[in-house]
């Protein structure tokens, strides 16, 4: 189990990344969802709060070039499911449960972000609460090692997750050209501090030039009730 500033400071550009696990008292599930951009367009964007949802927007709408993969509602809510993602799979997801699907379904019909030569993959994160407890799943849709020809979907799924751990994934090895697409199982993480903590310390990990906004959360697991945190490098 590593330190979450430890993997992101040791990489200028993880590119957008979820983090979700339990706190150390084992009271809250801890969510946090982030983007980093090269280009003047990913960088033009900031975090809205839109009641319990999340919704990106322009920074400076006249700097727009392309709104197709930049606009999106990264975290929606329904009940006691909460959806994260790095797209509009976000909308695939909440859709796909309305209409008696499982996360693992709706991820089906889709497949990574057509921006070759990086084809960005899709990587998704779902919570529920119940009246016992919590679990969470997180998932991956991306390139067979940057051949658009083959998709490769792959769902980690965590039961009654232990006090004070978490999962990490993101979109990016590291920085290159092309973006070299994330492998392996989500990294375990230790969850620790207070919501304010917990977003501090990745927030201050993340490269200065890179980093665009951050999104946490914290969730009673008894009650329900959430905190929120937004920062936004555009303000």
């Amino acid at each position: 189990m590593k330190n979450i500033s430890e993997i992101i400071s040791s990489n200028s550009y993880p590119g957008r990344g979820i983090i979700i696990g339990v706190d150390e008292s084992r009271s809250n599930i801890a969510i946090a969802y982030f983007i980093m951009g090269r280009s003047e367009n990913s960088r033009n964007r900031i975090f809205v709060l839109d009641n319990e949802d999340v919704r990106t927007k322009a920074f400076d709408e006249s700097k727009v070039t392309d709104p197709s993969l930049i606009i999106y509602k990264p975290v929606r809510v329904m009940g006691g499911t909460t959806i994260v993602t790095n797209g509009d799979q976000t909308d695939t997801i909440f859709d796909g449960l309305k209409n008696g699907k499982s996360f693992e379904q709706s991820l089906r019909t889709r497949t990574f972000e057509p921006d070759e030569p990086n084809f960005t993959p899709r990587i998704s994160g779902i919570i529920t609460l119940n009246d016992t407890d919590v679990e969470y799943k997180l998932s991956i849709l991306k390139s067979c090692n940057g051949n658009s020809n083959s998709i490769q979907r792959f769902f980690f799924e965590y039961s009654k997750p232990l006090s004070g751990q978490g999962h990490f994934i993101h979109t990016y090895i590291k920085d290159a050209n092309p973006l070299p697409s994330f492998c392996g199982e989500p990294h375990l993480v230790k969850i620790s501090g207070n919501l304010e903590q917990f977003g501090d310390d990745i927030w201050q990990s993340l490269n200065n030039d890179n980093k665009i906004s951050l999104f946490t959360r914290f969730i009673d697991i008894k009650t329900g009730i959430s905190q929120t945190r937004i920062i936004n490098k555009n303000i």
